[in-house]
């Protein structure tokens, strides 16, 4: 019998001033006086509040035609205190920006809640604040404190998200509450990386008014083009939880759901802030591990084993734009584990990526489907970084070192990686070698080209080499096309090493459409990248009308038909999917869905779906059905449950899948899943639960 003991001491210096720690604090519930008084958004009710001077009324909002607003930030001669109490005379002095409008329930129509917002900044920080009047505070939702919790968008919040490049593609996100609760992202071409993280403290206060909030950002924590006046684009989405509604400071279409935040293009702008001149920003994370370990089995005295280990991880900023980073000795002893899922295909399930130093500026290297193809196991990408330092099982492959440069340089998007792993599971270290470059051309658009080369040490001679070209091109505020081609290089693989993909889509406030269409030909081999499926042709379609009937409590209905065929390299279809939905999100957030499912699928070999059942080679046509009811997620107690009997490859399955959550308060909440697949086949059965 072994126990093992381990030590590990991780510590973070800045070289650098007027740097933030990441703070979320909990302000209690208090009966101090309001700072507001007489404020009101333009054309929402008036509030009236007794206390300190009022302050001058709610500037007036500059919009253009499509409804995007234009601030102005402030410069200040001092620090704010950072306690969410909007308490200092900037606020009586400094109109706030008002009149926001509603995107859900009544989309356009002017917030039944007034907000007010301010943009300050000095040498070294951005300050955001925002006064959300309530006139019925009482029935705030105030329940998540977790860092990058999901569920703090459950909760009374407010968003802002900046585009500090000003080029209606990438972004900065920065999430609170009523309660300082913090979460941020960030955003590159639609694609979001929701565990990016960056140094910023925020404090938000109660009062019987409603709730304050007062954020602080160093200029160091953001990515821009340069030093002195900018240009950016911003936009604030403030979510009255307690009534479901959502506002936006710049109108956004109700069809884009909560995705919204996330559209660079619809965000308005920010003038009159002034970036100090470029100062060192150097950052330095050292650790150091040990462990012990002591075999008991062993005759007396006991054995014991001492190990220690150490390394850095190091952070430059080359420009305002560009980052270097660097690591030696990696360690990601600190990296959270994957959630466990069922698997009952025949295909890689994809886990993202969590460790810290391919997080930053990921989606600079991103070339490839993405999740386009949502329950199609289809989904192709270039590169995926868990590739590096993992083995396929997920066990850690111990890295030497490695460095990346990323960033932005006016329309130049770059991205330079280059990572050694060493010797392990009997195999030699890999050489990883990406290379990223995309240009900004018209307003949203953009084309660019990857090159990934993947090199066996060891006297090995493997090697493997993926090289693509994209575009993602943005033709009006609703349609976008998207579109690569790759080929892959590896010995004895030749020919046949092509992939192509093409998408158009079309959104506008009463249509989703689009259209996708990949092929992956049989010897396409992008080791360093995601590839669930080689040698087949894909086209899946996607038809959804959004529908607000306004009656029956009804929010909102998205009936939904998505037809994928997948054809061999020989036109030989080897799936074929019709899937019918209709959704139902009801006026107090709880869900009701239904689906109905036709599914064909040919098995060219045996699929071992368990290690004891096999499934036979085949032509299978079954069809699923699935109900589904969630409570609001909002409530202290809710519940989710889905219902799915299905016939399956030749025989039945049911799935039962479940969750109950009880929020008791902001600092204690509990959640059980619970998740059942009952599964009879001609070829054997089986039972697979899963509770977390």
């Amino acid at each position: 019998m072994f126990f093992r003991t381990a030590a590990r001491v991780c510590t973070a210096a800045f070289i650098s001033t007027g740097v933030a720690v990441n703070v979320a604090s909990a302000q209690a519930l208090t009966d101090a006086p309001p700072v507001i008084a007489g404020a009101r958004a333009a054309s929402a009710p008036a509030i009236v509040v007794d206390g300190p001077p009022a302050p001058v009324a709610p500037a007036v909002v500059n919009r253009d035609d499509k409804g995007r607003a234009t601030l102005r930030a402030t410069r200040i001669a001092r620090p704010l205190t950072i306690d969410g109490r909007l308490d200092e005379e900037v606020y009586v002095s400094v109109p706030g920006a008002g009149d926001f409008v509603q995107q859900l329930p009544r989309e356009s129509q002017p917030a039944t809640e007034a907000t007010l917002f301010w943009v300050f900044f000095d040498d070294k920080n951005l300050y955001i604040s925002a006064r959300c009047l309530d006139s019925h505070p009482e029935r705030e939702v105030a329940t998540e404190l977790r860092r990058d919790n999901n569920n703090i968008i459950q909760n009374e919040n407010i968003t802002i998200v900046l585009d500090t490049f000003y080029d209606r593609r990438n972004g900065f996100l920065f999430q609170t509450s009523s309660l300082g609760a913090i979460r941020d992202q960030s955003v590159a071409d639609g694609t979001v990386n929701v565990s990016w993280n960056t140094v910023w403290d925020v404090h938000s206060a109660r009062d019987s008014q409603g709730w304050t909030t007062e954020m602080v950002i160093p200029f160091k924590s953001l990515r821009y083009a340069g030093s002195g006046p900018q240009v950016w684009g911003i936009n604030v989405r403030r979510i009255t939880m307690w009534k479901n509604e959502t506002d936006y400071l710049s109108a956004v279409p109700a069809a884009y759901g909560n995705s919204a935040v996330y559209q660079m293009n619809v965000g308005g702008t920010l003038v009159g802030v002034e970036t100090p001149l470029q100062s060192m920003n150097l950052e330095l994370k050292p650790y150091v591990v040990s462990s012990l370990n002591t075999d008991r089995a062993a005759s007396r005295p006991y054995s014991n084993d001492f190990a220690k280990n150490g390394g850095f991880d190091f952070k430059y900023g080359l420009t305002r734009g560009l980052v270097l980073d660097a690591t030696v000795n990696t360690d990601f002893a600190q990296v959270e584990e994957d959630a466990q899922q069922v698997n009952l295909t025949r295909f890689s399930l994809f886990f993202p990526e969590k460790r810290d130093f391919f997080l930053e500026n990921a989606g600079l290297f991103n070339m490839g489907t993405g999740n386009t193809f949502t329950s199609a196991p289809v989904e192709t990408d270039l590169f995926f970084t868990r590739r590096i330092g993992l083995s396929d099982a997920g066990t850690p492959i111990p890295i030497v070192g490695g460095a990346r440069i990323a960033g932005k340089s006016g329309a130049h998007n770059i991205g330079l990686l280059d990572i050694q792993t060493d010797r392990a599971f009997g195999r030699p270290g890999d050489n990883f070698l990406v290379s990223r470059y995309s240009h900004d051309v018209l307003k949203r658009s953009r084309v660019g080209a990857l090159f990934v080369n993947k090199d066996t040490g060891g006297g090995s001679t493997h090697y493997n080499r993926t090289m693509g070209v994209d575009a993602n091109l943005a033709l009006g505020r609703s349609l976008q096309f998207t579109s690569f081609v790759a080929k892959t290089s590896s010995p004895a693989l030749n020919g046949k090493d092509l992939a192509y993909y093409g998408r158009i889509a079309y959104r506008d406030p009463f249509w989703n459409l689009w259209l996708n269409y990949l092929d992956v030909q049989d010897n396409f081999n992008a080791e360093v990248g995601f590839v669930q499926r080689r040698g087949v042709r894909t086209t899946k379609a996607y038809v959804s009308p959004t529908p607000r009937p306004g009656k029956a409590n009804i929010r909102v209905m998205e009936p939904m038909y998505v037809f994928t065929y997948i054809t061999d390299q020989t036109n030989r279809m080897v799936n074929r999917v019709h899937h019918f939905m209709v959704g139902t999100t009801l006026d107090d957030g709880s869900f009701i869905n239904v689906v109905y499912q036709k599914n064909l699928d040919v098995l060219d070999v045996p699929f071992a779906i368990q290690p004891k059942v096999k499934i036979p080679v085949g032509t299978y046509r079954f069809d699923d059905l699935s109900l589904t009811y969630n409570t609001s997620p909002s409530k202290r107690v809710y519940e989710r449950f889905t219902y799915s009997p299905q016939q399956f490859y030749g025989g039945t399955r049911q799935n039962i899948s479940t969750a109950v959550g009880v929020r008791a308060s902001s600092q204690f909440s509990s959640e059980l899943q619970y998740s059942r697949n009952d599964v009879k086949l001609p070829y054997g059965d089986f039972l697979v639960n899963l509770a977390i």
